[in-house]
């Protein structure tokens, strides 16, 4: 008997499990923090109504089933079983209102981009090939307004106004890594979260650093963007890995 027919109050299942293993490997990379951060994805057209992780659940424990379905139009979602916390309502409640193109949005407070995050310039320049699948490709944000309740999720939501540029660096906080799919949002924050520790690791020898030049880096970035199926077989390399090892996550 199939999952779905033991849960068949449970919709959209093949991405409810993509989005589980996001969890899972995101602990196991430590780019989580505690019982805080979440990741979302947008379920109907206009993206307001999205799966979300439950309110404080360790990413390393959260399975398919677990995953709530939020309405970023009704504040009632608020009030039901393990409803996601205020932050996370504003955050991607704001988001998902305010920019349909975000159809999955990652947050996290991973170690080198919140270094990024918290240095005075928080450009990411590109010294390398994972730097400049960035390049020209992110937001930074330099207003930090405190914990992201509803105006402050609102506010976020409204610099993401060039499609083309998918990685918020929020200052002072971490980053906001958006996308088309799991698959796509979860390799965009691998690689941005590599990219920013050789940054980071970079500067601390103290050396001049090696920039490429805007051309060079511009056609690595298109490069990359149009590069087949990395993203797609990423997932799916992460997801045979753990259904090797008995993992639940898609349970």
């Amino acid at each position: 008997m199939s999952l779905t027919s033991l849960r068949p109050n449970l919709d959209h299942w093949p991405e409810r499990s993509d989005l589980a293993a996001a969890f899972r490997w995101t602990a196991r990379l430590n780019m989580n923090e505690a019982v805080a951060n979440h990741f979302s994805l947008a379920t109907n057209d206009d993206g307001t109504r999205f799966l979300m992780n439950p309110n404080q659940m360790h990413f390393a424990r959260i399975r398919a089933s677990d995953l709530i379905t939020v309405d970023a139009n009704d504040p009632a979602t608020l009030e039901g079983p393990d409803a996601p916390d205020l932050t996370a309502w504003g955050l991607h409640g704001g988001l998902h209102r305010h920019c349909a193109h975000a159809r999955c949005a990652m947050h996290v407070h991973s170690i080198h981009a919140t270094v990024l995050a918290a240095l005075a310039d928080s450009r990411l320049p590109p010294i390398d090939q994972n730097c400049a699948t960035f390049f020209d490709r992110i937001v930074i944000d330099n207003e930090y307004g405190g914990l992201a309740f509803e105006e402050e999720g609102v506010r976020c939501a409204s610099l993401f106004t060039d499609p083309k540029k998918k990685v918020m660096v929020m200052g002072n906080h971490g980053v906001m890594v958006i996308g088309a799919t799991v698959a796509e949002t979860f390799n965009r924050l691998y690689y941005f979260e590599r990219a920013a520790e050789t940054y980071i690791r970079a500067l601390q020898t103290g050396q001049p650093l090696r920039i490429l030049s805007d051309e060079i880096a511009e056609k690595t970035a298109r490069e990359l963007e149009f590069y087949p199926e990395q993203d797609s077989r990423h997932l799916a390399e992460l997801r045979a890995i753990l259904d090797d090892e008995g993992s639940n996550y898609a349970t």
